[in-house]
């Protein structure tokens, strides 16, 4: 029987936290910066926590975790 094997492009995406919460890295954050303010920028440096209704769809994509 053949391993069961993460989607690698989920995997470097999210990350759990140590009381097992997953996080993620907010949009927005790519290109066209001079018309972001500098508070907007900074929130969209944090990790965001992952939404309850989209934890299934990750465990598809994630299964080892």
């Amino acid at each position: 029987m053949p391993k069961i094997k993460n989607r690698r492009g989920a995997a470097k995406r999210f990350k759990r936290s140590a009381k097992g919460k997953i996080l993620h890295k907010k949009a927005n954050l790519g290109h066209l910066l001079e018309a972001k303010n500098r508070k907007r920028k900074r929130r969209l440096k944090k990790k965001n926590v992952l939404k309850t209704v989209d934890r299934k769809a990750l465990k598809r994509l994630l299964p080892n975790w």
